[in-house]
């Protein structure tokens, strides 16, 4: 029996009523452009991204001496994400967590590269005692609150970290960082629920490294624009170049004077790409060296750099000074490590359990 014109008339009407507003009307950042940025700044640029970069290359080193044990993930080609967003924070108020790759966020934050090399071989000295190793480090006094061997743990307990900058209204937020495969978990989205419901100080970074712990993006995810993982729940999403240190700093600038405005949380999906395996025990034959190379050749971060530095008139002979200086810087924190003693065995009932009164 055909339906009567006024009965689907007003079907048609109730359904309009209980849709939801399309995501076009709602508020959205604007977008991005490059940091301009001055020539000192690019001057600091190169040699943060160039400390990553060699610390790194020293960390595989010892790796393959021995002198560090467990996992280690390096963060080799992807140092332009770390550089360009926390050096547009606020260190005496914003806090920063990420997953187990973590030495290059550390030494982000103008962590001493001894005290992180240290805790990478397990030394008394080292950051968090010798305790944390490659995965596990933390700093209080700089904000940093790890470091997490869990898949995407980090973001639930970012987001805790988020609550607590609004519930002190001391003014901070919070950047949670995870990669692409911790995308797909879904710890995930129950704080991506929580942050947009109470509108907490946080910047979700995805860094999207395309590979995840050895299956590319296409492959793992029926989305694989990962910046739109956020919409269903209201949380705008910005794509970065995450090999231009200027883009990813001008994303940063974008994102945190949203959410500084009280807009509630933002999220980044920073394109980047790693060099090395997931971590020091991946052969990383899912993928071919010419891949690899193509990218070293066409996106390198830190060469992007020099090249913006010569037009500044920075001579080669001045960078590979640079280059020279902290390749010192690294040496010297590797010798600090290997000459430093490791914990007493007491360390092993320390840090465990908080009193309080």
């Amino acid at each position: 029996m055909a339906k009567s014109p006024s009965r689907a008339k007003a079907k048609s009407s109730a359904a309009g009523k209980s849709s939801a507003p399309p995501v076009a009307n709602r508020e959205r950042p604007d977008q991005p452009g490059r940091y301009r940025a001055t020539k000192d700044e690019l001057l600091a640029f190169y040699r943060e991204m160039l400390l990553i970069r060699r610390f790194e290359e020293k960390a595989g080193q010892l790796y393959g001496l021995g002198l560090i044990g467990g996992f280690c993930h390096l963060y080799i080609g992807q140092e332009a994400v770390a550089i360009g967003l926390q050096s547009a924070l606020d260190g005496d108020r914003d806090s920063v967590i990420t997953g187990y790759r973590d030495h290059g966020h550390m030494l982000a934050y103008g962590i001493d590269p001894k005290l992180i090399m240290a805790e990478l071989t397990g030394r008394q000295a080292g950051i968090s005692k010798g305790k944390g190793g490659s995965m596990h480090m933390f700093s209080v006094e700089h904000k940093f609150y790890g470091g997490h061997g869990i898949v995407g743990a980090q973001v639930s307990l970012g987001t805790g970290l988020g609550f607590a900058h609004k519930y002190r209204d001391d003014g901070g937020v919070c950047m949670a960082y995870f990669g692409d495969g911790a995308s797909n978990q879904g710890q995930v989205y129950e704080s991506f629920n929580m942050a947009e419901l109470w509108k907490l100080p946080m910047i979700f970074v995805i860094e999207n490294n395309q590979y995840a712990m050895g299956t590319s993006v296409n492959r793992s995810s029926a989305e694989d624009q990962l910046y739109k993982r956020g919409e269903s729940f209201r949380i705008p999403g910005l794509q970065v170049d995450g090999m231009d240190v200027l883009a990813v700093r001008g994303a940063a600038e974008e994102a945190l004077k949203w959410v500084r405005a009280g807009k509630g949380p933002i999220l980044l999906e920073l394109k980047t790409y790693r060099y090395r395996g997931h971590s020091m025990s991946d052969p990383a034959k899912y993928r071919s060296r010419d891949e690899v190379q193509a990218v070293r050749d066409k996106s390198d971060p830190i060469e992007a750099i020099k090249k913006l530095l010569a037009e500044e008139g920075i001579s080669e002979d001045a960078m590979k000074d640079t280059d020279k200086e902290i390749r010192k810087i690294v040496a010297d924190a590797a010798d600090y490590a290997e000459s430093s003693p490791e914990p007493d065995g007491s360390e092993l009932y320390t840090d465990v359990l908080v009193e309080s009164y």
